[in-house]
């Protein structure tokens, strides 16, 4: 059935399937019809915030695949504690389901599994977005925040308290991940990127103890991450934002820039983590482009349709 990809509450309205692959099981939503895209979702994440990342820099006529990465939701961490392992369990995925090949956009934590699919699987891969995503380990101390979420997540009255706070008052969340108050109040006031960006804030509440298990294992894979960049031969754009503050402009987008042979750089002026929806026009339109470009097939992928 065809589906509105600019509804917010899309993940909702899919009944979210799961596949038993050869490298473990891997929960996915199948939405539109074409060439086959796959989304990797980041940290406190799972298919919905997978789902959102094709809503909102995704174009129609596509085939988007949105999945689970290990440690999240209906995804054990058995399926893939490294992004090693992350990248075999999705070409696992795609084997499983008669696809032959994919393009890629991954965000954030998403990042590496993306890369280490691109890197061991390149005749599967038909090329990478990389949003907002790490090049190098990463070493800034864990908030102490999130370690007491950790601990009070285990009570289901108490995230649901949490979560009903949050969609009282969203402009003060919002504010956590967008710091320029000139930026904030033009995402809040824009009617297509403002439901899509609350969507995103409060579905890290929604089943939360089933996303930090595999948002604790994206912390340590970030601890240790290295690529062998100068070998990703597949296209490649890097959208990273030059004020992010959680992964630096001039280290992460930088060492992509410098290290992935023939890798485009979107560097979105004043973005944050989180540009894709504060900067979605500008970001909209050359991710367009790339998937024009390079995700376009003519193989048998291109005539599958969502189940």
């Amino acid at each position: 059935m065809p589906y509105d990809m600019q509804d917010p509450q899309l993940s909702k309205k899919i009944a979210a399937k799961t596949a038993n692959t050869a490298f473990g099981i891997v929960e996915y939503v199948d939405v539109g019809a074409g060439p086959v895209v796959l989304c990797l979702h980041g940290a406190m994440g799972g298919y919905d915030q997978s789902l959102l990342l094709a809503q909102t820099i995704g174009i129609a006529g596509y085939r988007y695949l949105c999945v689970s990465r290990p440690g999240y939701l209906g995804t054990p961490l058995t399926s893939g504690r490294s992004s090693e392992q992350q990248a075999e369990l999705i070409a696992a995925l795609l084997d499983s389901l008669g696809i032959t090949r994919a393009g890629v956009i991954a965000v954030s934590g998403g990042g590496p599994c993306a890369i280490q699919f691109g890197l061991r699987h390149p005749e599967m891969c038909k090329g990478l977005v990389l949003v907002s995503t790490y090049a190098t380990k990463v070493d800034t101390k864990i908030p102490v925040s999130f370690k007491v979420m950790t601990y009070l997540a285990r009570w289901s009255w108490f995230v649901d308290r949490f979560r009903k706070n949050a969609e009282r008052d969203l402009e003060s969340v919002a504010k956590r991940s967008i710091r320029d108050p000139h930026i904030l109040a033009g995402a809040i006031n824009d009617k297509d990127i403002w439901p899509l960006f609350s969507a995103l804030l409060v579905s890290t509440y929604d089943k939360m103890g089933h996303r930090l298990v595999g948002t604790k294992n994206d912390i340590e894979i970030s601890r240790t991450a290295s690529y062998r960049l100068e070998n990703l031969k597949v296209p490649v754009l890097i959208i990273h934002g030059t004020q992010d503050p959680l992964l630096q402009f001039e280290i992460h987008a930088r060492i992509f820039e410098s290290q992935i042979p023939n890798a485009e750089l979107l560097a979105v002026d004043g973005g944050e983590h989180v540009a894709i929806f504060t900067h979605r026009k500008l970001v909209g339109a050359k991710v367009n482009e790339f998937m024009q470009s390079h995700f376009q097939s003519d193989c048998p992928d291109s005539d599958l349709s969502s189940g």
